[in-house]
């Protein structure tokens, strides 16, 4: 089997990355979105995101988008211009294969040659899959926000690891 190249984001990635995105809308509460964005509006996203941070894609060899991932601003506010949030989206039916671990290894290094000196990632609990991933990338747990969403009726904690770049 070959290996996906991984590749910024265009706005043509963008039908493809709503549409990995959806059911985690829709069917779970690793997002806490409500509504899906649509192929429009997730272009507009890798648009805004990549001019200040990244947004990467990992591309089959039949071209056909398996998972995403990117970096964006932690908070508005200017002291926290050197942090960022990260988080990954892999399609379940490339799950298991590493594609989470080649993303964030490739996203990191173009985040801190931004800039960025602090990656945060917001974990929807529980997760046990996406744990492992940011520990295995070296992401230190921090902390959490207990009840701090509502979705698919109960509430929802959110656990937060850090990594310093």
């Amino acid at each position: 089997m070959n290996a996906p190249r991984i590749r910024p984001a265009t706005g043509i990635d963008a039908a493809r990355c709503a549409e990995i995105y959806r059911p985690f809308v829709t069917g779970t509460w690793v997002s806490f979105e409500t509504d899906p964005p649509d192929a429009a509006e997730m272009a507009r996203r890798i648009a805004s995101c990549t001019q200040t941070h990244a947004w990467l894609v990992a591309e089959e060899p039949d071209g056909v988008i398996s998972a995403y991932a990117y970096g964006g601003p932690h908070r508005a506010r200017a002291a926290y211009a050197a942090s960022c949030d990260v988080t990954v989206y892999v399609d379940p039916a490339f799950a298991r294969r590493g594609l989470g671990r080649a993303l964030y290894g490739a996203l990191m290094p173009m985040l801190k040659d931004k800039g960025a000196h602090a990656a945060f990632a917001g974990i929807a609990l529980p997760n046990a899959a996406s744990v492992a991933l940011h520990e295995a990338m070296g992401f230190t747990a921090i902390g959490v926000y207990r009840e701090v969403g509502w979705k698919l009726g109960s509430w929802r904690d959110v656990g937060w690891w850090q990594r310093v770049l």
